[in-house]
């Protein structure tokens, strides 16, 4: 039979620079496939190139054919046909690729086929039908604006439209990577649903493996524009093939066990062209001998099924097994801190009035009667959902948000209405709590350099440190001191913020979902680097996140908030490995790849 969907030596260019090079594979009617790689690997061109839907100035060469049709080299009027119909896509945001000024029911209707949206009745009734494939009531919905939705259902209403012209392939770039744990398992959930039904091909483009392993029958490994490793997903999962796919799976933190180091691959994914002729991995390889960079290895026969880039596989195959083992052995477990609190929260609520243009304003009650402490020393993780109250409390302690009640104290300073503080009060609350947020980029001074703006930080903290030092703390060379945020990347600049946060040397560090955005190996290093500050300073910690695997490898306790109240609490081991509320289970069982 005819594969749907066949790609080879597949070249992607930017004018003269070379973005993918030599991709192939095959996919047929009904099967899934992964393409996993941190940022700047080639996923997203790849598959914007069998969508034939590369941005202005970005072509492509080579072959690709969908259901016998080739694709590269056709006018964009012959394409027209297949995209929505027979090809279509779901992006990472779905709140940018819905229009804001249309209704969800306008979206759905209008990518509907032509014959099923002439007649008003009948064009309601398939919208109806479509929502409800994505699990959403129409009579809810239809009406709404994407602004109206959670991000959750905002996806789903995403799918539903890219669903509606009744596609034989599905793109999925990122689709789950801005969603809490319990929306990324259900929406995952319904994509797996609908490929069945359907008898749809899918190809889910993803830097997280757990979730290509927990979707995906076969899984393409990608970096720097090239593909390293092909295999069946399970396969993969079990023993890669080459260190770049080992190093991925080194650096995901784990939920059943806590590690001694999270392992990260050293330095960064380089340009394509930079690395032409040579294994692209190379510099970042641990196993690297001369003839790696003396030609481009073949993506050759790997077993059964499989295939690897790697010269050397045969020969490190054996060190590859003992370091994949190695990771596998759970840490011993230290002492958790017994100091004095220098952080409790008691009784806290906050309400606080919703306005819109089409709704009148109501009160919401955000965080619920919620109690704690925080030893010297010791780090609390704070879970749930998206709008379970954790950053809402963040916000309360930090001084910016003033709570309804409650009352909240930093060691001796009661800091629960911080509006009536003079000066020398608010510099005394800074140098106690720092915060370091999920955006790095939007929490730093785009004008100016990184050097002035840590001598900055510190010095409103009272201290005369120089910028140099703290960039060293960080992991960092000094000479990034005369950069902006715009010359770094996005690892880069985090370990920026937490340099800011540490300059005053705070007792508490609030770190807001510092890693959600970042790709797992820069993940690992900057997890690894607060597990350093802690270490060092003995700074305690507040820890937000919804990824379960983190709050195993960052916290000694745990709180699970849901609706803003305390689901359940303890223990960071006990929460995870037997938790009591069904809330807590639902998280749980939610961590896609758990086993």
């Amino acid at each position: 039979m005819t594969a749907l969907l066949t790609v080879g030596g597949l070249h992607v260019h930017a004018g003269p620079k070379t973005l993918v090079r030599d991709v192939g594979f095959t996919l047929d009617a009904g099967q899934t496939l992964g393409i996993v790689g941190e940022s700047g690997s080639g996923k997203t061109m790849t598959a914007r190139a069998v969508l034939a839907a590369l941005p202005t100035g970005v072509s492509a060469s080579g072959e690709i054919t969908f259901d016998g049709v080739p694709l590269i080299g056709r006018k964009e009027r012959d394409l027209r046909h297949l995209r929505g119909s027979r090809i279509s896509m779901v992006m990472q945001d779905p709140f940018t690729a819905l229009n804001p000024l249309q209704t969800v029911g306008e979206h759905i209707r209008e990518s509907l086929p032509r014959r099923t949206r002439r007649g008003r009745a009948v064009a309601r009734a398939e919208v109806a039908r479509r929502l409800s494939e994505v699990g959403l009531d129409a009579g809810e919905v239809a009406a709404k604006y994407p602004f109206q939705l959670s991000g959750g259902m905002r996806q789903r209403v995403a799918i539903a439209a890219a669903l509606a012209g009744d596609p034989d392939l599905l793109v999925a770039d990122e689709p789950t990577t801005a969603l809490d744990a319990t929306t990324q398992a259900d929406i995952l959930r319904l994509l797996q649903k609908l490929q069945r039904d359907r008898g749809m091909a899918l190809v889910l483009i993803t830097h997280d493996l757990r979730v290509a392993f927990s979707v995906c029958g076969r899984v393409l490994v990608m970096y720097a524009g090239s593909v390293l490793e092909d295999a069946p997903a399970s396969a993969l999962m079990s023993m890669p093939e080459h260190p770049y796919t080992l190093g991925l799976l080194l650096a995901e933190p784990p939920v059943t066990h806590v590690v001694e180091t999270l392992t990260a691959i050293p330095g960064s994914v380089p340009r394509a062209d930079d690395v032409a002729g040579q294994c692209t991995f190379a510099a970042r390889c641990e196993w690297h001998t001369p003839e790696c960079s003396t030609a481009r290895p073949p993506l050759a026969p790997a077993g059964e099924s499989r295939a690897s880039a790697c010269v050397r596989r045969n020969e490190i195959g054996p060190d590859l097994r003992l370091r994949r083992e190695q990771a596998a052995a759970p840490a011993v477990a230290a002492p958790p801190p017994s100091g004095a609190p220098i952080l409790t929260v008691s009784g806290l609520s906050m309400t606080y009035r919703t306005t819109s243009m089409i709704a009148r304003a109501r009160l919401k009650q955000a965080v619920r009667n919620v109690s704690f402490d925080i030893a010297e020393g010791e780090s609390l993780g704070l879970v749930g959902e998206t709008g379970s109250g954790k950053t809402t409390i963040a916000r309360c302690i930090l001084g910016l948000a003033t709570p309804t009640r409650g009352t909240i104290r930093l060691g001796d300073l009661d800091v629960s209405d911080q509006r009536r503080f003079s000066a020398k009060q608010r510099r005394q609350a800074a140098r106690l709590v720092q915060v370091v947020f999920q955006d790095p980029y939007a929490s730093l001074n785009p004008m100016l350099t990184i050097g002035a703006a840590l001598e900055e930080a510190a010095a409103a903290g009272g201290h005369n440190r120089k910028a140099g030092e703290l960039l060293e703390q960080v992991g960092l060379p000094s000479s990034y001191a005369g950069r902006r945020p715009s010359a770094l990347s996005g690892g880069e600049r985090q370990r920026v913020a937490i340099a800011r946060a540490i300059a005053v040397r705070p007792k508490l560090l609030i770190c807001d979902e510092p890693v959600a955005a970042l790709d797992v190996s820069v993940q690992a290093q900057i997890l690894e680097l607060l597990r350093d500050v802690r270490r060092a300073q003995g700074t305690s910690m507040l820890f937000i996140t919804h990824d379960l695997s983190v709050v195993r490898q960052m916290t000694d306790r745990a709180i699970v908030l849901r609706h803003g109240e305390i689901a359940e609490s303890g223990d960071t081991a006990r929460i995870l490995d037997s938790p009591q509320h069904p809330y807590t289970i639902s998280l749980v069982e939610a961590v896609p790849g758990r086993r």
